[in-house]
């Protein structure tokens, strides 16, 4: 029998919460084991109910979901964290991907999108809605001009985080700059460019470079 992915849901409006668990709840392998209407007890929710992945809001009395994030980080990560919003701030995105988020949907975009994201999540990738994801692309592109947009859209064995990686890589950045350009922690740089040179069985950075400049994925 597969194991059930488990999930709680942290939202100051019960009526959302409620939406949410009867979408969930659809799914054979997915199991709402509790929920959350003040940021205040989160963690102590999320200690006793053992979820794998939190779906949290970041308007929420009490502590908002940056205050969650960064009580998390003192602590350490009881599980998996999705934000589910409703803004779409750059700033926002940002802070929140810096102290540990793991993917951010909107409001808007929740019932199309939180099934796969609450998929992704758990696999162990990162994940944005569309239109988060687009603000995140035109941001990327618009600091690096060097890199070829039509394949990294398109690449077959990469994602588009792993691109952003390698690319940045290539162009010399810190792993520093690389967490500051992507809103991830320089951990999850380092993790991500292991898993790349492990999935193109590439041993150095040399190896990356040559990759990058056979694939096209950097303009001359």
């Amino acid at each position: 029998m597969t194991n059930k992915i488990r999930i709680h849901l942290a939202d100051d409006h019960q009526v959302l919460i409620d939406g949410l668990t009867n979408l969930l709840q659809t799914v054979s392998n997915f199991e709402v084991v509790g929920s959350s209407l003040n940021g205040n007890t989160i963690y102590e929710d999320i200690i006793l109910d053992k979820p794998d992945i939190l779906i949290l809001d970041i308007s929420m009395p009490g502590k908002d979901g940056v205050e969650v994030l960064k009580e998390f980080s003192q602590k350490g990560f009881p599980a998996k964290v999705i934000i589910l919003s409703s803004y779409d701030d750059l700033k926002i995105i940002k802070e929140v991907m810096k102290l540990g988020a793991n993917g951010y949907l909107t409001k808007k975009c929740a019932g199309q999108n939180i099934i796969e994201a609450i998929d992704a999540v758990y696999q162990g990738q990162e994940y944005f809605c569309d239109a988060v994801r687009e603000k995140i692309f035109n941001i990327f592109f618009q600091n690096n001009p060097k890199v070829n947009k039509d394949v990294y859209l398109e690449n077959p064995i990469l994602s588009p985080r792993e691109i952003e990686i390698i690319t940045l890589i290539c162009l010399e950045y810190s792993g520093k700059e690389i967490s500051e350009q992507l809103f991830i922690s320089t951990n999850t740089v380092e993790t991500h460019r292991k898993n790349i040179m492990k999935k193109l069985q590439i041993k150095n950075t040399i190896g990356l470079v040559k990759y990058a400049l056979k694939n096209n994925l950097i303009n001359s």
